[in-house]
């Protein structure tokens, strides 16, 4: 068989990684299944780096109305066998693709900023429509005051929905549209937003209050009630944020997320993809160190999903062994200072010798409640990809555990944060006490020797403990 695929990263539209001679996992049924079974919107949160860009964009080209040559893209992929539904649908709609993936600004007026430029393009890509009939002068103002940045946040708000409509009624056809890591901003004002979330003055929301409130309107005005221009939709993102804030009131969507038995295979790659790509280039043979690095993660009722992040890229630099390639590619600052702060010691421990613990999965994760709930910690790990789950325990709670090798370095290096951390308090603690008792201050010298003594037998009994983890380093 002559090989002529291979390997390069950073792509992440489908005809450049395409015609580029990239070896594809096919994941081309996602097309079929979201159409036939999908719901009318579909949000489908998956880990970073599992494949969502790369499937919005094959999404876009098999059905872009604009892009008919594009067809022969998918000339060596499953898609094909389904014929009938090909005929009818293949690059027959005009499609609104949007990722919000850039916008992570740490206040309002930036990220306000950042969606004028990002709608702009959007629009600067469909400016063939100011030249057709079927756009009124009212309406080619609008256009032109989003493409030229001057749009106020009404406009803005309201971009998506209008430029359904106006593609709709010029090709006379519903508009599908698909929106990549709808949850980035949303993210990005939690994290740069003061305690508390909601302020008490109405008239001076918090940064984080704008950005649910532009949501709401950016995303719902194209979703919701707007059955005239919308054939189908479908965001991704890593988390699943409740109803009750940008999705409320949307009772025309379903949320496939990592528990769900559907879409099971869409994101990441099954076991039998991952021996397929690496019997492609001769490394079949690693198999079992790949699981052990790569493998361990459960989306719905399909076991053995592998990151695809960190398969491509052993491939890429097989010289270069066994590395954390998808932890590596991100910040985990959050997740990491979430743990610390919530003092789960314990549990952490148990996870990295390899045992499970038992926990509740928020189906519906609302940012505001994490300030008040710690188990939102667990929700927020496995959706991150940083837990999976094992199996469905009693009360609706599920057994998670680590998935492998790679995800466990990142928890080791939290416990060593925690235990340089104690270094140093004991450190400072010893430098006051030495001082107490050469200055003559007995009584404050007693209490710092007594902490001294405590703390050292608990800093010697962790320290033995550690010896256990020394395996994650092979």
């Amino acid at each position: 068989m002559t090989k002529n695929k291979k390997i390069e990263l950073g792509y992440s539209d489908f005809r450049e990684f395409i015609i580029s001679g990239n070896y594809f996992v096919d994941k081309t049924m996602l097309i079929y299944e979201l159409f036939t079974q999908g719901a009318y919107i579909s949000l489908m949160p998956r880990p970073k780096r599992f494949g969502k860009t790369l499937n919005l964009s094959m999404i876009e080209h098999f059905f872009d109305v604009q892009k008919p040559d594009n067809a022969k893209l998918f000339s060596e992929y499953k898609i094909t066998e389904k014929k009938d539904f090909c005929n009818e649908h293949q690059n027959k709609y005009p499609v609104i693709t949007i990722s919000l993936k850039s916008i992570k600004e740490n206040n309002w007026e930036n990220c306000l900023n950042k969606f004028k430029n990002l709608i702009s393009n959007l629009y600067k890509k469909n400016d063939f429509l100011l030249n057709s009939d079927t756009l009124k002068n009212s309406d080619k103002q609008i256009f032109e005051n989003i493409v030229y940045r001057t749009a106020n946040e009404t406009d803005l708000q309201e971009s998506l929905v209008n430029l359904s409509k106006y593609l709709t009624n010029h090709f006379k056809q519903k508009t599908i549209v698909l929106v990549d890591e709808y949850d980035a901003p949303i993210i990005s004002a939690f994290n740069n937003t003061n305690s508390p979330i909601k302020s008490e003055d109405k008239e001076n929301k918090t940064y984080y209050e704008k950005i649910i409130t532009f949501m709401q309107g950016f995303l719902g005005n194209v979703y919701k009630g707007n059955d005239t221009n919308l054939k189908k939709g479908l965001l991704t993102g890593v988390l699943r944020v409740g109803r009750e804030s940008i999705f409320s009131e949307w009772n025309n969507f379903d949320v496939y997320g990592i528990t769900v038995p559907y879409f099971s295979d869409s994101f990441g790659f099954t076991k039998k993809e991952t021996e397929e790509i690496l019997t492609y280039f001769d490394l079949k043979s690693q198999i079992n160190n790949v699981k052990k690095w790569y493998d361990g993660y459960k989306f719905g009722n399909l076991d053995n999903i592998f990151n695809p992040w960190s398969i491509v890229n052993y491939i890429a630099k097989e010289k270069a062994g066994f590395k954390p390639y998808w932890v590596n590619s991100g910040d985990y600052s959050l997740i990491k200072s979430r743990i610390i702060e919530l003092g789960v010691k314990d549990k952490i421990k148990d996870l990295i010798e390899g045992k499970t613990i038992d926990k509740e999965l928020k189906e519906n994760f609302v940012f505001q409640d994490f300030e008040t709930d710690n188990e939102l910690l667990w929700t927020l790990l496995t959706d991150n990809g940083y837990l999976t789950q094992v199996e469905k325990s009693d009360f609706g709670n599920y057994k998670l555990k680590i998935p492998n090798n790679e995800v466990k370095i990142v928890f080791r290096d939290i416990i060593m944060t925690w235990l340089n951390t104690e270094v140093r308090i004991k450190r400072d603690l010893l430098i006051s006490t030495t001082r107490s008792l050469i200055n003559n201050r007995i009584i404050e010298f007693e209490k710092g020797f007594k902490r001294i003594i405590k703390n050292t037998l608990s800093y010697f009994d962790t320290a033995k403990k550690t010896n256990n983890y020394t395996y994650l380093t092979e």
